[in-house]
């Protein structure tokens, strides 16, 4: 279990996130949903340690213990696609079957001598996310996975993290911006707005029967 208690994260002063209390849990799929600006990329990377809160505390959360972050952006190096994944992983004899398995799961198994750096957006997102796959994890945090990714890509990434939700029985907190992929893929959804917590429900009810009126005025522009 993951819980944040009074956390307050400000820039000068500007309140970015202002969340009294939120518990994560294993085993549940989270999807946080919310306007640019609303604070969902810096919840996660409040949880990833890569953003410092100006008050409050993390608890449960031990960053050494199997976490991926998956930016919304990945970054791909100019070397080639297979090693973008494999300098991830210790120099093993399983190393090159992993590497192999994460790409053809994400895809892109057939561009494993192109360089990184020429993949397209979505391309990239999933050489990201095969990154992740090439080494065990038990709490992703994934921030817009599928943002740039095609129908098809969707699909792929959608399936691969159903398949690993499954067999870690892990911990999937991802943001995103269309309300039916939360309806896919979680369990419970947070709506934020402004950097509070507005509204937290599991996505038939927050999306079906929406209690707070900032909820129903962000849903109001979705067909779901």
């Amino acid at each position: 279990m993951i819980e944040l208690k009074n956390v307050l994260v400000k820039a000068k002063d500007r309140l970015i996130l202002d969340v009294p209390g939120l518990r994560f849990e294993r085993g549940k799929r989270y999807g946080i949903i919310g306007e640019n600006g609303s604070g969902k990329t810096t919840l996660l990377r409040v949880l990833m340690g890569t953003v410092k809160t100006s008050q409050g505390s993390i608890e449960g959360l031990n960053l050494d213990h199997k976490v991926g972050y998956l930016p919304q952006s990945p970054y791909a190096f100019s070397f080639s696609v297979l090693r973008n994944v494999s300098m991830t992983l210790e120099n093993d004899q399983e190393r090159d079957e992993l590497v192999l398995e994460a790409l053809q799961k994400v895809g892109l198994g057939s561009l494993i001598h192109s360089r990184g750096s020429t993949l397209s957006g979505g391309e990239k997102q999933r050489l990201g996310l095969a990154r992740l796959l090439a080494v065990p994890k038990e709490v992703l945090l994934l921030d817009e996975p599928t943002s740039a990714t095609d129908i098809r890509g969707t699909d792929i990434v959608e399936a691969l993290l159903q398949e690993w939700f499954e067999k870690t029985k892990g911990m999937l907190i991802f943001t995103t911006h269309a309300p039916a992929q939360a309806l896919r893929m979680a369990d419970e959804v947070i709506f934020l707005e402004d950097g509070r917590v507005i509204e937290i429900g599991s996505p038939q009810d927050l999306f079906n029967h929406p209690q707070e009126a900032e909820t129903q005025a962000f849903l109001s522009h979705w067909v779901i």
